[in-house]
């Protein structure tokens, strides 16, 4: 909702999840006259029984808004205005202590200025151990001078339950390491400070990022083998252990590892090297003991040209012939590009086609080698498909998984670590992050590579989320309910509610709420299928 846009007339809140599920809703504030301290007051929930949702646990923030004057290439739609997006938390996302008052931004009191619409968003957990049935309580918005707005709330737990660690795969990047390397820069430019405390700063990127249902990727020196004096590699107990618990903490499901030209140059001429390398992942995949954990290799990104083709075709055939834990991920369509190049069949496990490219036909085929198929978006390329800018419909961000499921695709990918701030001097004003019309070689995307805002000016070291991070950590859990029912055997039951949504990377719904009652008709089946 844009900030000269109507607040709406809604007065009630109406949600539903699974356990082990988050569940949102968003306050809306407008007013003829300036207001000053609004607050927002959670309330418990609470089932007839008397069982609790409790209002501590309900995670409150305020929509942080960014003037956008022009649009993203090729946003036909586009309107002038002031776009929220970035939250800032009531209190410190991991700790849970008041931020401090001096913060740049503070979710809380906020004066609301006259004519303007604002707004708040509140996060809900359905705990795991949560009865199912209907749960309601009250918020209460306040103000100075003014008396409280009560909104009620109620929220359905449904009878069943998702799993902490997510069937959809996803590789965002390495968003700690990366914000980490960003606020070193600006300390040595002498803009600001470096990080205080990096371990309580990685694990605050790591829980946020876990917590959106995202990957967390583990630290590199848990990724390298030692070299041993006799040529092969292993990891030690310690680096084992570690990662363990790195995966276990952050229900990690894909592992990007090392490329092995680390310790090769020449896969054909030292492949007996090459596979030692690999082996090493075997045992320590072997010792981590998490099944359901994908080792890949990102191989090649976007090989356009014949020699980029050359070069998958030349590193990836060793390295699946040691038959490694490790796969090889190309960020690729399954259909050839160009077939003067040759193709790439026997070269890839792990196929990655930007959303218009990817071909259901060649797809089919590959996945009955037992190849899998993920896919990613960036920029705004080739026919329109769900493009991932602000001033975009944030179902843009949902859809795609109801799409990917569609064509039996199981990962998601993206660029930027959530976090490619360096095109900007400040985030939190400037949402132009990839502008290539400074140097003359293309247009603007607002917001491409980012989904996370410097934690800092919020008051603290590490990463606040996005309305963006919000939409997508929906349609990761979309995805749940789909692959639930797909276990179960009702694929096509599924697809019955789906197909009509998700027709294509081209043609999607877009109205929100047919996705809502879809949703809802996805857990009825669930429900129905547990109690069979």
């Amino acid at each position: 909702m844009l900030r000269d846009e109507p607040e709406g007339k809604a007065k009630n809140v109406a949600l539903a999840a699974a356990r082990n599920e988050w569940e949102s809703f968003q306050i809306l504030l407008r007013s003829d006259a300036p207001l000053k301290g609004v607050n927002v007051e959670p309330g418990d929930l609470k089932s007839p029984d008397k069982s609790v949702i409790c209002a501590a646990d309900a995670v409150l923030y305020r929509q942080h808004q960014l003037e956008l004057t022009l649009p993203s290439y090729r946003n036909d739609n586009f309107k002038p205005g002031w776009y929220p997006d970035a939250l800032i938390p009531f209190r410190h996302p991991l700790t849970k202590q008041p931020l401090p008052a001096d913060a740049r931004f503070k979710a809380a009191p906020f004066d609301l200025p006259a004519d303007e619409t604002h707004g708040f968003w509140v996060d809900i957990f359905v705990p795991k151990d949560a009865k199912p049935g209907k749960y309601r309580g009250m918020y209460r918005v306040t103000a100075d001078g003014r008396e409280a707005a009560k909104i009620a709330v109620e929220l359905t737990a449904w009878d069943f339950e998702l799993p902490r660690v997510s069937t959809f795969q996803t590789a965002f990047g390495a968003t700690a390491q990366q914000v980490r390397s960003y606020y070193a820069q600006r300390a040595k430019a002498g803009k600001e400070a470096d990080i205080k405390d990096p371990d309580a700063f990685e694990a605050q990127v790591n829980a946020e990022v876990s917590r959106h249902r995202f990957n967390a990727a583990p630290p590199d020196a848990l990724l390298t083998p030692q070299k041993e004096s006799d040529g092969s590699y292993r990891f030690t107990t310690e680096q084992v252990d570690a990662l363990r618990k790195f995966v276990d903490t952050y229900h990690v499901n894909a592992i990007h590892t090392p490329h092995p030209r680390r310790a090769v140059k020449d896969p054909e001429a030292e492949r007996e090297k090459l596979h030692a390398w690999l082996k090493s992942f075997d045992r320590m995949a072997a010792e981590l003991n998490r099944p359901g954990v994908t080792f890949f290799i990102y191989l090649k990104d976007e090989p356009n040209d014949e020699e980029e083709y050359h070069y998958v075709q030349k590193w990836g055939p060793p390295i699946r012939a040691a038959k490694s834990v490790v796969k090889v991920m190309v960020v690729e369509q399954t259909k050839t590009s160009n077939e003067k190049w040759g193709n790439l069949y026997g070269a890839v496990d792990i196929w990655c086609p930007l959303f218009p490219l990817h071909d259901k036909e060649t797809a089919a085929q590959r996945r009955t080698f037992g190849e899998t198929i993920w896919t990613y978006t960036a920029l705004c390329q080739m026919k329109p498909t769900p493009w991932w800018q602000i001033d975009f419909p944030l179902l843009n961000y949902r859809a795609p998984s109801w799409i990917a499921w569609r064509y039996h695709m199981v990962g998601l990918l993206y660029w930027g670590a959530m976090s490619y701030w360096k095109g900007v001097e400040d985030m939190w004003t400037d949402p132009k992050t990839l502008d290539r019309r400074k140097n003359g070689k293309g247009p603007l995307y607002q917001g491409e590579g980012t989904l996370v805002y410097p934690g800092r000016a919020a008051g603290y070291d590490g990463i606040a989320p996005s309305l963006r991070l919000k939409a997508l950590r929906d349609s990761i859990e979309d995805y749940e309910y789909l692959a639930i029912l797909e276990r179960a055997g009702l694929r096509a039951e599924a697809e019955k509610i789906v197909l009509p949504l998700a027709e294509s990377w081209f043609q999607w719904e877009k109205d929100a709420a047919a996705y809502n009652k879809a949703r809802e008709k996805l857990a009825a089946l669930i429900v129905k299928a547990k109690r069979k």
